[in-house]
């Protein structure tokens, strides 16, 4: 049995806080420079190159590269060879989140009522998605997440008749209502199966899959391949000024659902698609 101070994973997630603000992923980056080179808008490619220079900027000068710096969407993998030792878990996150968002100067967006709106000044709590997995490894994940592409996400009880159509229509229906408000261009995560509640974690947890990395089942890996296409159709385009990049990336994640039932779950990412982690 391996022992880990929380103190620990109060630094890491304080450090992650920032990082995923400041520092776009490498793969994001490099769906932006290959959508500047396909992009036939010219207003759309003088987004998409403000859209890098923005992202290069933040990296430099360690600023958010959004004002909205997000709700603190926390992943913990935690091996089931761990005994934490010096706190309670989601005490210490919270902690974390607290520092991090200090120390970096973030924007503390999160109400501590959702009707009385009176805000916390801290930016907790934060959301916390909790597993249990073999070994004696702590894996961190933070995906600040932004209110304004969260607004458009959606989620819709499906009939098992409705089979891939179904879904594939109710992404492609729920991006072009969107339209500009997610700030393209997006990434998309979609939840299939399991109940009410899995398949909207489902959706949460697909936007961390690396851009362009496909299902490994070929038939959503085709799924996925039809959704962006048919989103790429729309001619949202960057920003909502037209054009052809309207979404980066689509990622599909699936669970057993009852017989009865085909819950699909559509969560958009704005252009700003943030998560950084950590094994402790």
């Amino acid at each position: 049995m391996r022992e880990v101070n929380v103190s620990e994973i109060t630094s890491a997630i304080a450090e992650l806080c920032m990082d995923a603000n400041f520092n776009l992923g490498e793969d994001v980056l490099n769906a932006f420079k290959s959508a500047l080179e396909n992009e036939p808008s010219p207003t759309g490619k003088n987004v998409l190159q403000e859209l890098i220079t923005n992202a290069e900027i933040a990296r430099d000068e360690k600023v958010p590269m959004c004002q909205d710096t997000g709700f603190a969407v926390v992943f913990v993998e935690l091996g089931q060879d761990v005994r934490l030792v010096g706190g309670n878990l989601y005490d210490a996150i919270n902690e974390g989140v607290r520092k991090g968002y200090g120390e970096g100067y973030l924007r503390k967006s999160i109400v501590s009522d959702p009707i009385k709106r009176v805000n916390t000044k801290d930016n907790t709590p934060a959301i916390i998605h909790l597993d249990i997995v073999p070994g004696d490894k702590v894996k961190l994940t933070v995906a600040p997440k932004g209110g304004g592409s969260e607004n458009m996400s959606a989620v819709k009880m499906l009939n098992p008749s409705d089979g891939a159509r179904g879904v594939v229509d109710f992404v492609v229906d729920t991006v072009s209502k969107a339209g500009s408000n997610p700030c393209p261009p997006i990434v998309i995560g979609v939840g299939i199966g399991g109940t009410f509640e899995k398949v909207a974690y489902l959706a949460k947890k697909a936007l961390l899959r690396e851009l362009n990395q496909p299902n490994p089942d070929p038939f959503y890996a085709e799924m996925e391949k039809e959704i962006l296409e048919k989103v790429n159709k729309l001619g949202i385009g960057p920003q909502g000024y037209g054009g052809r990049t309207t979404a980066l990336s689509v990622a599909i994640e699936t669970f057993p659902a009852h017989i009865a039932s085909m819950p699909a779950a559509v969560n958009i990412n704005c252009h700003a698609a943030r998560h950084k982690e950590r094994v402790l």
